[in-house]
């Protein structure tokens, strides 16, 4: 089976199915500093940078030879959602990922797949303004969406379910347009935690706040720290602590939480060592966007336990001198380990 992953970003899920055995031939993104990380992890995989806006439906048809209606072919489609989800985030640049699943249903329309993979935030669903409402009856209409053939199954899953270690909630589909029902994954029974990904010393050395690792394949590099946040973090408990371990020093104490013990814990946070870890976003690297900080050391998470804990293999690459756009490729991504599971549930469904 072959696939190609429209909204690819560093490569997550194509890494995914690829450990799966499926063939992804083409990732495509608009942002042109996932393309390097992209190639170098998934061999054979062409990055395209573009818009989807702009691409012409027939470009893959013509510039790839894909066929139309070819029954062994998978679009993966996980359309950014900065429009959706929970995070706080600029309206004026989160309204641009408003309608990208339309735009994703323009090249399903047109070469019919035999299969559909969507990821994307819950908000999906819920949202009032969601283009699910206009996709939705798409997939009906095209096949991929028949209630007597069960060939479409969607829900909100939960990513410390399928061997992640992290809580992360996901809305997650598959769909054929093949008379033959679909699942997804089955979920595991025992769940990973921070220590089990991340507490390996030899692995992931002590280190300091503000290391800076050079080394690509390690890239065990943390970000710096203020004195006052250094403070801060070194009076938060080890092992979960949260910023109240600090609220009653006046120095230390921030004045927009001042009153406010119940908004926003996380923030300034410690993980836990025995539980999943927060959702790994595009700012994990601050202390200040979540609980981010390290069980133990007076850091926040580095940029290859922010990978780990989204489960990239250890010797994935991400070709960036840049500690926050690597985070943001980490962050953005699909879990590989999640894409491998859907990968394994396509060719077996497709049996």
């Amino acid at each position: 089976m072959r696939a190609i992953d429209f909204f690819c970003g560093g490569g997550g899920m194509t890494n995914g199915l690829r450990q799966a055995g499926i063939n992804v031939i083409a990732g495509v993104d608009l942002d042109p500093e996932a393309k390097e990380t992209y190639e170098i992890n998934n061999h054979g995989a062409t990055f395209v940078n573009a818009d989807l806006n702009r691409l012409h439906t027939d470009y893959f048809e013509k510039k790839m030879g894909i066929e139309r209606f070819d029954d062994d072919m998978i679009f993966v489609g996980c359309s950014p959602c900065q429009f959706y989800s929970i995070i706080r985030s600029s309206k004026e640049k989160s309204i641009k990922t408003k309608d990208l699943l339309l735009r994703f249903r323009r090249f399903v329309d047109y070469y019919r797949p035999g299969y559909l993979l969507i990821e994307n935030v819950p908000g999906i669903l819920t949202n009032k303004d969601s283009a699910w409402k206009e996709f939705l009856p798409f997939l009906e209409e095209a096949g991929y969406n028949n209630l007597q053939l069960e060939n479409c199954k969607y829900e909100v899953i939960n990513m410390k379910d399928y061997g992640i270690g992290q809580n992360r909630k996901r809305f997650s589909l598959i769909a054929t347009r093949l008379e033959r029902p679909v699942h997804l994954p089955v979920k595991d029974d025992n769940e990973l935690c921070v220590q089990d990904i991340i507490g390996d010393e030899n692995l992931f050395p002590r280190i300091e706040a503000g290391t800076r690792d050079n080394n690509k394949l390690r890239f065990h590099s943390a970000r710096s720290l203020s004195d006052i946040n250094m403070r801060r973090i070194q009076r938060v408990h080890h092992d979960g602590g949260t910023r109240m371990d600090f609220k009653d020093d006046p120095d230390l104490q921030l004045k927009c939480y001042e009153g406010k013990d119940n908004s926003f814990r996380d923030v300034y946070g410690r993980m836990f060592w025995r539980r999943p870890s927060p959702t790994i976003t595009t700012k994990f690297l601050s202390i200040s966007n979540g609980r981010f900080g390290h069980p133990e050391q007076d850091r926040g998470i580095s940029i290859r336990e922010g990978a780990a804990l989204q489960s990239f293999p250890y010797d994935y690459r991400f070709e960036t001198n840049s500690i926050t756009t690597a985070a943001r490729l980490i962050g953005n991504a699909v879990p590989p380990e999640y894409g491998r599971r859907l990968g394994q549930t396509i060719l077996e469904i497709n049996r």
